[in-house]
């Protein structure tokens, strides 16, 4: 697969999952227009999309189709789009800006910010459980797990603890697994759900995939808030410093956290093995995804 194929397949994929999400917010009278909008601010103002692209790739893989594939990669990006906003909330993280534009509770209210998560976290099940699938039971449970306390809420804590501490590098990876790499593992688990039986053992070497990638990600965009810029990034840069947050950068040095990136980055390509050139996909992704720039 070149890049140029890759390039246009994620162009494709991102405006199919944008496309899907957009239709949640159509031929319908809300009652509650403000919320509403916050929604929409939160979610189809822009985004890379990427645990959706690996919830269509990762079930592509094993033989999935499209439409079988639009609720867990719609769900994936609904669950990922309410925690932005509370992560950006004066509470927790206080940002202004998020994909280059302001923040739900500066474009809107605070009270208002919340409730739109609320919403988007609720939305991202109702949308799941509206599929008709045979497994539909597994890819609620692997998105709730994930996103709850054993997930990515419970990583959150562990990052708001951290604050000002001086965890080791394994308390670091423990922290990152929860928060950021857990609901990439559900991206890609529910994208093999969708076309397999949990007992394939290639179920097993996305999982391993999908770990090794989380925590590469995480470790990448650790070194990007050093060396990016607010325009680039789409949000501040610098933050994580300014707020005595513990890093990768600030534990292992700008290039020991690069190199530690590029191993567990080499971790998940071979864990695809098994898939053959049916994976191909998939280590393109992984790769422009820690060598991307922003």
């Amino acid at each position: 697969m070149s890049t140029d194929f890759l390039s246009a397949t994620l162009a494709v994929d991102r405006a199919r999952v944008d496309a899907f999400l957009a239709r949640a917010f159509e031929q319908r009278q809300p009652p509650a227009p403000r919320l509403e909008a916050a929604m929409r601010h939160a979610l189809l103002v822009g985004g890379k999309r990427l645990r959706p692209l690996l919830v269509y790739l990762a079930g592509r893989s094993l033989g999935a189709s499209d439409e079988a594939l639009d609720a867990p990669a719609a769900a994936v990006e609904l669950i990922h789009a309410y925690s932005l906003v509370h992560d950006d909330l004066p509470a927790m993280d206080d940002d202004d800006l998020r994909r280059g534009q302001p923040t739900v509770h500066r474009a809107f209210d605070e009270a208002t910010a919340i409730l739109a998560g609320d919403a988007l976290q609720s939305l991202a099940f109702e949308v799941l459980a509206r599929a008709a699938h045979p497994r539909l039971p597994a890819l609620i449970l692997t998105l709730a797990v994930a996103a709850g306390r054993d997930g990515m809420v419970g990583g959150q804590a562990l990052d708001l603890a951290a604050v000002g501490g001086h965890p080791n590098v394994e308390a670091l990876a423990t922290m990152h697994a929860h928060k950021t790499g857990a609901l990439i593992c559900a991206a890609v688990r529910m994208g093999a759900l969708t076309a397999v039986p949990e007992q394939d053992p290639r179920v097993a070497a996305l999982d391993r995939y999908a770990e090794a990638l989380g925590l590469a990600f995480q470790i990448h965009d650790d070194v990007l808030d050093v060396i990016g810029d607010t325009q680039t990034l789409g949000k501040a840069s610098g933050a994580d410093a300014a707020r005595d947050k513990p890093t990768y950068p600030a534990l292992l040095g700008l290039e020991g956290a690069r190199r530690r990136a590029q191993e567990l980055t080499d971790e998940a390509l071979a864990a695809l093995a098994p898939l053959g050139e049916a994976g191909d996909p998939l280590a393109r992704l992984a790769r422009y995804m820690i060598e991307r720039d922003h």
